[in-house]
């Protein structure tokens, strides 16, 4: 009789994991989430962080398990213990909007610290949101825009879009519209839609109305339908009348 322990089913199929090449690996747990989730969940098990991270993500959403906010955060937790910092972005997004947790934006805050020294972009501008409106921790608004400084040099567009913000409106910086036109640019091209819609604003208002127009149905089209409605309303209160026709049309479009 053989008193070996039984082989689990996560160590049985990360095992076969460990075999495959990296481009079958990828292919494997970046295929249906329903068919790649008990790969994702073995890996995770072995303590692979990035997979721990995209469980966790897996379970945040209910991609191809059923949803459970609660485990997603145990799994961004062991990730982000591991020194991950994707995952430690992601606990800071859980704690900061009451997923699987209640809602702790001064812990949050703390994760978005370490993933921000560690160089993470995202968890920068979500901490200089933190510090900019004094959520969780002290309002600094100087501190706020150079955490968006620093997202906006890794190309963060959506930061890019708050460093013009900070330039236009003065805060944590000195007020600076050349800079603030300069960042608006640089997030449209980047693909934000509000950096887009910003910088449509500034064209506008130099009497550059074509490639404001276009500027302004770009931003509509890249836009979650809430915000296409705000824009579309905001355009149709503008006493230039092919604004007000674009704003009509993206209303009828919403």
């Amino acid at each position: 009789m053989s008193f070996a322990p039984a082989i689990s089913t996560a160590d049985a199929l990360f095992s076969v994991l460990l075999t495959m090449s990296p481009e079958r690996l990828e292919r494997l747990l970046t295929d249906d989430p329903q068919r790649a989730a008990p790969w994702v969940r073995a890996a995770a098990a072995c303590g692979l962080t990035e997979a721990q991270v995209r469980y966790g993500r897996m379970l945040l959403e209910g991609r191809g398990v059923t949803r459970n906010p609660t485990a997603a955060l145990d799994w961004f937790l062991r990730a982000a213990e591991a020194g991950d910092a994707e995952a430690g972005n992601m606990v800071g997004r859980c704690l900061e909007n009451g997923w699987g947790a209640p809602a702790d934006p001064a812990r949050a805050a703390r994760f978005y610290r370490q993933a921000a020294e560690d160089g993470h972009a995202w968890a920068q501008y979500n901490l200089g949101h933190l510090l900019l409106d004094g959520t969780g921790v002290a309002r600094d608004r100087a501190a706020a825009f150079g955490w968006y400084r620093k997202a906006a040099e890794a190309d963060h567009a959506r930061a890019m879009n708050l460093v013009a913000r900070c330039y236009e409106e003065g805060w944590g910086v000195a007020a600076d519209p050349a800079a603030a036109r300069d960042w608006y640019r640089r997030s449209a091209d980047g693909g934000y839609f509000r950096g887009e819609f910003n910088h449509a604003s500034l064209l506008a208002d130099d009497d550059r109305l074509d490639e404001a127009l276009a500027r302004f149905a770009r931003a509509a089209d890249r836009a979650p339908p809430a915000s296409r409605l705000v824009m579309g309303r905001a355009l149709c209160g503008k006493a230039e009348p092919r604004l007000a026709a674009l704003g009509e049309e993206i209303l009828r479009c919403w």
